[in-house]
């Protein structure tokens, strides 16, 4: 059950508004990174797992996320002002917010296309879920990082850094949900890999001098690694 509380979760201020601006902030309302799409993915994933406390956990973060979109819809809804106030050369620059949504915020990104549930990923296995929620949280701080790049109004900085410091914390939280199910970093599912293929590392853009240099690290060295060349190389190299 939700219950809708008319205020929203951080106090957004905007001194002048920016209809560019406001148009790059629709990437955090229905964008693939954005508010809605992890609002939902969690959600749904809370609504598929059948630990208690995980679900909880969950189904916590998805409200959150829910709030968070209150936020930049709020944020976007300000800058996008003038739109709502007709002014023509305004109204110019970005005719879909303009014409189609009268000047308020939609379910578009930044580049106008709509949000869609392709975005989110659920898989219904919940480590995978967890990780897949880590990278989610990940890709919408460093969206927020180059948001805040790109705006100098104050108010619209601090409501960007709280909404990117959440990003964080959400990704805590999923870590130690994720430590706490006791699976080492590879463990995924239930059935074993192959052992005849798990630690061999395929060298597929193998070369040398002119072909390029190749290049080695604990990625494909050291411990259980396997190094094989590529077969096509091994054919290049024939015929030289």
């Amino acid at each position: 059950m939700y219950h809708h509380v008319k205020r929203l979760m951080y106090t957004v201020n905007v001194g002048e508004p920016d209809v560019r601006f406001g148009q790059m902030l629709l990437e955090q309302f229905g964008g693939a990174n954005g508010e809605l799409a992890a609002a939902m993915q969690y959600s749904v994933q809370g609504l598929n797992c059948d630990d208690p406390k995980r679900k909880d956990m969950l189904m916590d973060i998805g409200t959150e996320e829910l709030s968070h979109l209150e936020v930049i819809g709020s944020l976007a809804r300000m800058h996008l002002k003038p739109l709502k106030q007709g002014q023509c050369s305004k109204a110019e620059a970005d005719p879909l917010i303009a014409v189609v949504g009268g000047g308020g915020v939609s379910l578009f990104n930044s580049q106008g296309n709509p949000w869609t549930a392709d975005y989110l990923k659920v898989s219904g296995q919940l480590e995978v879920d967890l990780r897949s929620n880590i990278a989610a949280e990940a890709r919408a701080k460093i969206t927020y990082e180059r948001l805040i790049d790109f705006t100098d109004d104050p108010g619209t900085k601090e409501a960007l850094t709280f909404l990117m410091t959440r990003e964080i914390t959400h990704m805590k939280a999923f870590q130690a949900a994720l430590e706490t199910m006791g699976k080492g970093p590879f463990e995924i599912g239930e059935l074993p890999p192959d052992e005849e293929y798990v630690n061999k590392y395929y060298n597929d853009s193998t070369g040398e001098g002119e072909l390029g240099e190749d290049a080695t690290g604990p990625w494909n060295q050291g411990g259980d690694w396997e190094l094989v060349d590529s077969p096509a190389f091994a054919t290049l190299a024939s015929k030289q």
